[in-house]
């Protein structure tokens, strides 16, 4: 079982997460966004909208699909619950799959610090970093 928990995920920083799209490859990167009826008002561009509610099933599928990816980043809004849950639900899966195939990955699993909530007050109108993003609905906060 993996030693993985809420507390000790690794989390990544909403520039440094910049920085890797903005590099020549960025297709070794995948974004979950975990945001449910809060998928309101932008997105990080490349970003995949799996929603939280429907998560449980999409799992095996996200697996295969991030399968050649070496880091997958999971966020919600603020990043502090559906974000880390998604992530820490990703690995057990992940791993339980990967132990009876017998596999193994060098996947890095990783939560956006600060959610989309924090990558919009610096990257929102970025539009090689962010996509449909409407200021006027972020205008006075979550």
């Amino acid at each position: 079982m993996s030693s993985v928990t809420i507390a000790n995920l690794p989390r990544i920083t909403r520039d440094e997460l910049a920085q890797r799209l903005r590099t020549p490859s960025p297709s070794s990167i995948a974004i979950i966004d975990v945001r449910d009826s809060d998928h309101v008002g932008g997105h990080i561009r490349s970003s995949m909208h799996v929603p939280s509610s429907s998560l449980d099933f999409k799992i095996p599928e996200l697996i295969r699909t991030l399968e050649d990816k070496e880091t997958v980043v999971f966020h919600c809004a603020l990043s502090q619950q559906r974000g880390p849950s998604a992530a820490l639900r990703y690995i057990r899966e992940r791993d339980r799959i990967l132990r009876v195939e017998r596999k193994s990955w060098g996947q890095k699993v990783v939560v956006l610090d600060g959610g989309f909530v924090k990558w919009q007050e610096k990257y929102g109108e970025d539009k090689n970093l962010t996509e449909a993003y409407q200021k006027d609905l972020w205008e006075y906060g979550y």
